[in-house]
């Protein structure tokens, strides 16, 4: 055995000797993502591990590689992220010098007042809230909806009644856009009255003169239909997420389908249509696990390319 009295590793023994080989690895793969990591974080606010490596490395057996990236942020000067730790399990966000250097990598859509996710990753509500926000963007990206690039979280959009933000937008593979609402512990009242605001912004005046190429067009009309208007309005998406002493998401969701077709706009002018996060994370946002409100068909549902289109 030649190697018995050397003082370097063979490499034909596991563990010890392999380890800075796949050390190694794990730094260039973490210098690799780097830019990619910080760019998600700025965009949906806060991340575990876990969840950026379903997003950016879903092919990787482990998160070595998202952590050393990470850790590579951290490690700046001023540091490009920051993190808070509960119960072993740690949460990522953007420092103001991240957002700073990713806004200016000009890879973010210029989004007015975004902020780092500092806040909601110290709050144990806010923090669960935008987790299971970004355990959606998994199940969309993994089955091939939409790019967890083309997300957008809480914009502002303007009503005669004031903001309407959702908590988030996507731009689906399919050129449309939807609307995405988290629900953990908001009342059924606060579900309803967030309804009427889509409907009031569906239904804002539109804005400006027009011109003689075309007729003037309300803000939505702008954002989301097309040079031809060619697009419905989108549609409005809520997700029932657990949450600790509450009912059963399919238990909340059952309710809110009893209130929500009471809005006369639901099921001709908004689409409306509503998953449980287990069944979304289990099935995969492209499968039937979307059930419309008001549709008449009960408790029937129909995957995201079948929800009928807004009037």
């Amino acid at each position: 055995m030649a190697g018995c009295n050397s003082s370097t590793p063979s490499t034909d023994v596991p563990g010890e000797a392999s380890r800075p080989r796949r050390n190694a690895a794990a730094a260039k793969a973490g210098a690799d993502i780097r830019g990619e990591v910080l760019l998600t974080l700025a965009q949906l606010r806060l991340a575990t591990p876990r969840q950026l490596k379903a997003l950016l490395l879903s092919h990787q057996q482990g998160t070595d590689h998202v952590r050393r990236a990470l850790r590579n942020l951290l490690d700046e000067s001023p540091a490009l992220v920051g993190r808070t730790h509960r119960a072993q399990q740690s949460y990522w966000y953007c420092s103001p010098a991240g957002l700073a250097e990713a806004a200016a990598s000009g890879e973010l859509e210029p989004t007015v007042g975004r902020t780092t996710g500092r806040r909601a990753a110290s709050k144990t509500g806010l923090r669960e809230h935008g987790l299971a926000l970004v355990d959606t963007v998994v199940a969309f990206h993994q089955a091939e909806v939409a790019d967890h690039a083309d997300w957008r979280v809480e914009v502002a959009h303007p009503t005669p009644a004031g903001n309407l933000v959702p908590d988030g937008v996507v731009l689906l593979n399919n050129g449309a856009s939807a609307f995405l609402e988290i629900d953990r512990t908001m009342s059924y009242a606060r579900l309803v009255a967030k309804l009427e605001r889509y409907d009031a912004y569906r239904n804002a005046p539109a804005a400006g003169r027009g011109n003689a190429a075309r007729a003037p067009r309300s803000h939505w009309q702008e954002i989301y239909a097309g040079p031809s208007l060619e697009r419905p309005f989108p549609a409005v998406l809520f997700v029932f997420a657990p949450a600790p002493r509450r009912a059963a998401p399919t238990t909340r969701e059952a309710a809110f389908h009893e209130r929500a077709r009471r809005v006369g706009s639901v099921n001709y002018r908004l689409t409306v249509a509503t998953t449980t996060l287990p069944l979304l994370t289990r099935d995969g946002a492209g499968a039937p696990v979307w059930r419309v409100v008001g549709n008449g068909h009960g408790e029937e549902r129909c995957a995201l390319v079948a929800l009928p289109k807004a009037r």
